[in-house]
């Protein structure tokens, strides 16, 4: 994508200089898309005369020029058939050879938490005859605007974007410059909460303040009153990491709810780099848990996690006994040494919704309602936080339980 502008520093919006280029150049392929999608969703069925392109020209605003190279357009495609004298007209369908709809799908990256979504997106739209074009950018915003024009000029007729929205000075220019684009857009995993009901887009996101409210409600019902969040920030920023600031948010707000003991601390929770938790196996992150009395923490994410019970047990600490543990996002929680109860985002039926919600977009038109869906992740027992040895009694009144010290 041609750039007319210096690159930006990190944390600051660049414009998207596609949409100039749409401006100038694509009036009549945009009413072609409209027309077409009209004709697609059945606005107008096969053999119904379509508006003259004087009568376009008036509705429009368009000169007659450009609406008649959007006809021509979708005579070239077979979607519409010309009749001297009489007009133009829907056409029979006929089977093609190329899918009926192009997405484009932008991720950070294909590793861990995005090939499960991406599953989900790839197996919905080739079950509806659509196709997939994916790009990534590796969590470099200066490369994102490059992506979105590869995918762009690739032809796609929608795009699923997963972007970057924090560390912006302006997070809500650059959701307003992805929505200006000359296709339909799809946010996944990513939405303006700080907006409410001023947010007008399309979106589909777990609800990862949601998953950790309830980690630590499950927590709680296990008896624990004291309990810990240790997070994994990014290297660069440490508030960069959507996921961990509303894992963090979800925490507080349990923590509020439930009114739980902090020894007159703002809260219990501990954050460090990936470096950081790896340098020294995860124990300066056990100490400060051992230090705050915590019988409980919820761990994003499941490597940490994972860490956290090698530190443990070379302290003599037993887990669930001594230390109940839940992490946060289930990639590889089942191969800790002790199987983690983890929070489980529902990462490829996020994949399946966002496709839906874009196709449903695309062969819909305005006439589509504006989806904005969050799904709520689950928890998974397994061994590591103790709710398998834990009898209905207990569950009720809560077992007998002593603060965590370090051995």
């Amino acid at each position: 994508m041609p750039r007319k502008n210096p690159e930006p520093a990190t944390g600051e919006s660049a414009p998207l200089t596609v949409r100039d280029t749409a401006k100038q150049n694509l009036k009549f392929q945009n009413l072609s898309d409209n027309l077409r999608r009209g004709i697609l969703a059945g606005t107008w069925a096969v053999g119904t005369k379509l508006p003259t392109e004087q009568q376009l020209s008036l509705d429009t605003g368009l000169s007659l020029t450009t609406v008649r190279r959007a006809f021509e357009d979708l005579v070239d495609k077979g979607l519409v058939v010309r009749r001297q004298g009489a007009g133009s007209f829907v056409a029979p369908q006929r089977s093609q050879k190329r899918s009926r709809f192009v997405i484009g799908v932008l991720l950070p990256d294909t590793q861990l938490y995005y090939p499960q979504v991406l599953q989900g997106i790839e197996e919905h739209l080739s079950a509806r005859g659509a196709s997939l074009q994916l790009s990534t950018y590796h969590y470099d915003f200066t490369r994102e605007n490059a992506s979105i024009g590869f995918l762009l000029e690739a032809g796609v007729d929608g795009l699923i974007l997963v972007p970057t929205l924090t560390g912006l000075d302006n997070p809500q220019q650059r959701v307003a410059e992805l929505m200006a684009l000359p296709v339909p857009v799809v946010l996944l995993e990513r939405s303006l909460d700080d907006l409410g009901p001023g947010d007008r887009t399309e979106h589909v996101c777990s609800d990862h303040q949601g998953g950790a409210y309830d980690a630590v409600m499950h927590l709680h019902r296990l008896g624990h009153r004291k309990i810990g969040l240790l997070t994994r920030a990014n290297e660069a920023a440490r508030s960069s990491n959507p996921t961990q600031a509303a894992v963090m948010a979800g925490y507080a707000s349990a923590v509020e709810v439930l009114g739980l003991d902090t020894d007159g601390h703002h809260d219990m929770a501990f954050s460090a780099t990936k470096p950081e938790w790896e340098a020294d196996q995860a124990e300066h992150m056990f100490q400060l848990l051992a230090a705050s009395g915590a019988t409980a923490a919820l761990v994003f994410g499941d490597r940490e996690a994972a860490l956290l019970e090698g530190a443990a047990a070379r302290h003599g600490i037993r887990v669930p006994e001594e230390l109940a543990l839940v992490s946060y996002d289930d990639e590889m929680a089942d191969l800790a040494q002790i199987p983690l109860t983890a929070v489980s985002p529902a990462k490829h039926r996020l994949g399946v919704m966002a496709a839906d919600v874009l196709l449903r977009r695309l062969t819909e038109g305005d006439a589509c309602p504006l989806h904005q869906i969050r799904l709520r992740p689950r928890i998974v027992v397994r061994d590591s936080c103790g709710a398998k040895k834990v009898s209905p009694l207990q569950r009720v009144v809560g077992p007998v339980l002593h603060p965590l010290r370090a051995k």
